[in-house]
């Protein structure tokens, strides 16, 4: 079997040889302090000739527990799985939840993922980590039943940021807040969209500021208005430096329209529609404004780049 692969079933890993030392967990947004877990369990696999796995759901737990008003996520769960094996993760187990998942005892779960997966060796958590029925298992239980089965248990101190732990709750928060230097110093990296360029109206074209109109439908919504941002075709290696909007452009659109990434390059770009494109947000520039008319947007517009290269010239 080659690696890396990404897997639906427990069952499709049954060629796998060699011990298995399995991180688990959501791991919405690969961010610093799931790297402290993950890593680890890379670091073990190494040392010993074994594989490095993954485990994570889809749906979110919160789709289960709390369908009206389910986690809103920072990637989708396609784009995580192709961050953790960017990472070095060997195999990504993509385990269906369901009711029957969340109601396994606690006390049972182990050796539950001890049958499904023989050659487990090791597992490792965060600190805060819960499962089983009623989320009424922790790091406590799952020693306990290792003991029993053979299988090592690692947990991960909580990593923090300025004295506050880090979490994906906590990055939702200031991605919404605007605050995207914050994001990317929790994330570890910048944060990052792709998306397909689409036509527009081409208003930004009639009024100077030619854009690139990109697909993109996230799930936890930026905070709406203008960032410093470069990018480049997705797989590329050449990046541009960029200023973004992204928002509902109440100037321009009727009320109800849904939020939109508009990217102006500060040189001239290749790309087109159709064109599959990498955004990496660098420095929020203000929040989106409605103005009495396009000529004052313009001006907007003219001064907003001539922020973003100033951030480009000096950064």
């Amino acid at each position: 079997m080659k690696f890396p692969i990404t897997v639906e079933t427990f069952k499709d890993l049954d060629a796998l040889q060699g011990p298995l030392h399995l991180a688990i967990g959501v791991f919405d947004g690969v961010h610093l302090g799931h790297k402290a877990v993950i890593e680890s369990s890379i670091f073990s696999a190494k040392r010993s000739g074994g594989i490095c796995g993954v485990l994570t759901f889809d749906p979110h737990p919160s789709r289960l527990f709390r369908p009206d008003k389910p986690t809103r996520l920072l990637m989708p769960i396609d784009y995580k799985c192709r961050m953790l094996h960017e990472v070095g993760v060997d195999v990504v187990i993509k385990k269906h939840f369901d009711n029957a998942f969340a109601s396994i005892p606690a006390d049972a779960f182990l050796s539950e993922l001890k049958s499904a997966l023989p050659t487990l060796k090791s597992i490792y958590i965060g600190e805060n980590f819960r499962f089983g029925s009623k989320r009424s298992g922790d790091v406590n239980t799952l020693i306990e039943s290792g003991k029993e089965l053979g299988v090592g248990v690692f947990s991960a101190e909580r990593i923090k940021h300025n004295g506050e732990p880090i979490s994906s709750t906590r990055i939702r928060r200031e991605l919404e807040a605007g605050c995207i230097e914050s994001v990317n110093d929790l994330l570890g990296y910048n944060y990052c969209v792709k998306g397909h360029i689409i036509r527009g109206a081409k208003l930004g074209r009639k009024i100077g500021f030619p854009t690139l109109n990109v697909a993109w439908q996230p799930e936890c919504l930026p905070c709406f208005g203008v960032y410093f941002v470069r990018f480049r075709a997705n797989g590329g290696s050449a990046w541009q430096a960029g200023v973004a909007n992204y928002g509902v452009r109440p100037t321009v659109e009727q009320i109800g329209a849904g939020p939109l990434l508009e990217i102006h390059g500060l040189a001239h770009t290749k790309l087109t529609a159709g064109d599959c494109i990498q955004v990496e947000w660098l420095q929020f520039i203000r929040g989106e404004q409605k103005f009495a008319s396009v000529d004052a947007l313009k001006e907007q517009i003219s001064k907003d780049t001539q922020v973003a290269m100033e951030i480009a010239k000096n950064g």
